[in-house]
């Protein structure tokens, strides 16, 4: 992996925002971003920085101008040995098939039908996609993951394409249901993404995603500790260190981007996920905030495509 001194980065200044179409003109400032992590002290840390921005429209917080690695190898193209511990390559068979629960009732499921894993990393998904009965298909941009893919869980590579949502082609109207499950936060143009999707889905199909909420309470008061040290700097984001977020997105994010693209929103579920930063006793009190005022730290939605 190149050492993350050496990325060089292309910057593309963003004018509308890239699920909703609407002029950055209207938008927000919140604040910079570094290069790394910055801690409590972020203004002891040396780095490039770029500006984070929020929509007024639809809340996505995005960066702007966008940090593009020249090679996308230099934020996924590490070796999958070095990247994960060793029991990471076990199947998790709980959390995902109780999802697998809703997206079999909001079809209605039947046995064969096809789907695409996008971001399909290891292929722990296509594994249990495939035990549920769907006809299943993948696409990894990363080829030591899809390698490792077909090493540790022999997944077919035939189904399981090295190539970008934003390059891979299908028949329209082909799959019954589609994930992105941690993908569209690291992709340069997720609106894109999600068009090229629709394209492939069937009417009535799914579309499963998972992403960074921006509503995360613990973002919004570590961004006032910044304000009140006298800091210009946020915490949203990571885009140009581990894990690379370049978006984070709202329920209105995909209300307004399912406008554009013949689509509704017809489940969606804030998670609260892990509280860093504040002592123990405190956290079943923040979620339980969290949980009342859906600002947790993930967001997932489903949406359905209109006939």
């Amino acid at each position: 992996m190149s050492d993350k001194n050496q990325y060089i980065y292309k910057f593309n200044v963003i004018h509308k925002c890239d699920m909703c179409g609407s002029d950055v003109a209207t938008h927000k400032i919140l604040g910079q971003r570094l290069n790394l992590s910055q801690g409590f002290k972020p203004k002891s840390k040396i780095g490039i920085s770029t500006t984070i921005m929020k929509c007024n429209n639809c809340n996505l917080i995005y960066a702007n101008p966008l940090p593009i690695p020249n090679k996308i190898e230099d934020h996924y193209g590490v070796p999958a040995d070095d990247y994960w511990k060793p029991d990471y390559f076990e199947i998790d068979r709980v959390t995902f098939p109780t999802k697998l629960k809703l997206i079999k009732e909001l079809l209605p499921f039947k046995q064969g039908m096809r789907v695409l894993d996008i971001g399909a990393g290891i292929g722990k998904n296509m594994t249990m996609l495939k035990e549920a009965g769907f006809d299943v298909y993948g696409l990894e941009p990363s080829e030591q993951f899809r390698q490792k893919a077909i090493e540790k869980l022999n997944i077919d590579p035939d189904r399981l394409k090295h190539i970008t949502v934003e390059d891979a082609q299908y028949e329209e109207n082909y799959f019954d249901f589609i994930t992105f499950g941690a993908v569209l936060e690291h992709l340069a143009y997720p609106g894109k993404s999600i068009e090229n999707a629709v394209k492939w889905l069937k009417p009535n199909g799914i579309i499963q995603v998972e992403v960074p909420s921006s509503r995360y309470l613990i973002a919004k008061l570590i961004n006032l500790y910044f304000r009140i040290i006298g800091t210009t700097f946020v915490t949203n984001l990571s885009p140009m260190h581990n894990p690379y977020h370049l978006y984070e997105f709202d329920l209105k994010t995909f209300e307004e981007n399912a406008k554009k693209n013949n689509c509704e929103v017809v489940d969606y579920q804030y998670h609260v996920c892990s509280i860093p930063y504040f002592p123990n006793f405190t956290k079943p009190f923040i979620n339980w905030i969290m949980k009342k005022t859906n600002t947790g730290l993930q967001l997932s939605i489903c949406l359905k495509k209109i006939k």
